[in-house]
């Protein structure tokens, strides 16, 4: 910082920029609404977009234990949509060389890095903060726990039998230790705008979705970082087959994102004979989040699909192979399909099995499809007994 004290009135407040006034013509001197920082709180979260809109979960409870605060959050391009519209958030800050120059130079109350890796973790240790949660680099370029709450987060990280066999706690638990804050199971955080829902609606007419009895979202695609984590083409077009043959007026549609999967959605639409509806994956990700709003539930893998269903609190159908699915809370709201398989949990990019990867190739789709049915089935009940107290949904694990 400058030795220099500027004569200048420098308030304390959000809105104040030092280059021109918030509003025009509007000073800060006499201001009766200035806006103090409060606690100036960083979260540091660049991995994967559904882990990003996962650890939304975590605002309300940070926003709570220090109600007089402002709240940034620092991640990649990609996931920036994911966190857009968020009203627990002050500003969004996309990682790159411009913006780590500028939080160089900020003084933070807290930093709060969500993230095990390298990068993250070396910039958390650069920043100037009384307190730091989370994870920092050692001297050797290692990932370290910078406080007692995060030392369980980061020991799974180190014990995959403790990760993949023992634990039975959810992302947002475990998270929550790590930055030291109360777990109360707070939902995702994902707003859509007015425009946004006005666009769910006019998606609907022109999908000719308006009549169904409700709308099944399959989500075709993954992550290419983790390609086994969704089912083969003709495996999707089977299950699409069964719900259509079961659940009368019902639409099904296809959801997903980029060419891969608009490719793959063709394809499954092709194999299922015409019974599902192509939606458009080319849009970009606010489209596609608007998309997946039309449905009524949502069948996926371990994927963003499933982050976004969650996050609009859709029933989820999430099936689950070489992932953790005990770190995924489904919020009482749907049904965790899990393949009870010596090798699963692994994590692993590609198979090293002989005969291939079993948790997809010998999954039971008929799972899948008596879950859709049983939701159709107790939508139709309730549509017969409107006004009467219904009971909730069936949710939890089921192994498959």
């Amino acid at each position: 910082m400058p030795d220099y004290t500027p004569k200048a009135l420098i308030p304390d407040c959000k809105l104040f920029s030092g280059y021109k006034p918030c509003l025009p013509y509007k000073t800060c001197e006499g201001c009766p609404d200035p806006q103090p920082f409060g606690k100036k709180i960083l979260i540091i979260n660049l991995d994967n977009i559904g882990a990003v809109l996962m650890n939304t979960a975590q605002l309300p409870m940070i926003k709570k234990q220090w109600p007089e605060s402002t709240i940034f959050w620092l991640t990649q391009r990609a996931s920036k949509p994911v966190l857009q519209n968020n009203p627990y958030l002050d500003a969004i800050y996309e990682w790159n060389d411009e913006t780590r120059l500028i939080l160089r130079q900020m003084h933070f109350d807290i930093v709060l890095n969500g993230d095990k890796n390298r990068n993250s973790s070396a910039f958390t240790n650069e920043l100037s903060a009384e307190i730091k949660r989370g994870f920092g680099l050692n001297h050797n370029g290692a990932v370290i726990p910078l406080n007692a709450g995060a030392e369980y987060n980061f020991h799974l990280g180190t014990h995959d039998y403790e990760k993949f066999r023992i634990n039975k706690r959810t992302g947002q638990d475990i998270l929550a230790e790590t930055w030291e804050i109360p777990c109360e199971r707070s939902p995702y955080v994902l707003e859509l705008s007015e425009e946004e829902k006005q666009q769910t609606e006019e998606w609907r007419s022109k999908l000719g979705l308006e009549g169904a009895r409700f709308v099944v979202g399959l989500n075709v695609g993954c992550s290419s970082l983790y390609p086994l984590k969704r089912l083969k083409a003709s495996q999707q077009a089977a299950i699409v087959e069964g719900i259509a043959t079961l659940c009368e007026g019902v639409k099904i549609i296809l959801l997903g994102g980029g060419s891969e999967d608009a490719e793959r959605a063709e394809q499954i639409a092709g194999l299922s004979g015409g019974k599902a509806i192509v939606t458009p994956m080319n849009l970009g990700l606010r489209t596609g989040i608007v998309l997946e709003n039309l449905a009524d539930v949502v069948i996926s893998g371990d994927s963003l699909g499933m982050h976004i269903a969650i996050a609009l609190r859709k029933y989820v159908i999430a099936w689950f192979g070489l992932s953790c699915a005990a770190e995924i809370d489904l919020y009482d709201n749907g049904v965790k399909l899990v393949r009870d398989l010596p090798c699963a949990p692994c994590w692993k990019k590609s198979c090293e099995l002989p005969q291939g990867p079993i948790c997809v190739n010998e999954f039971d789709i008929n799972a899948i499809v008596e879950a859709v049915v049983r939701y159709y089935r107790r939508q139709d009940a309730r549509r017969a007994a409107q006004g009467e107290v219904q009971n909730h949904e069936e949710s939890g694990e089921v192994l498959v």
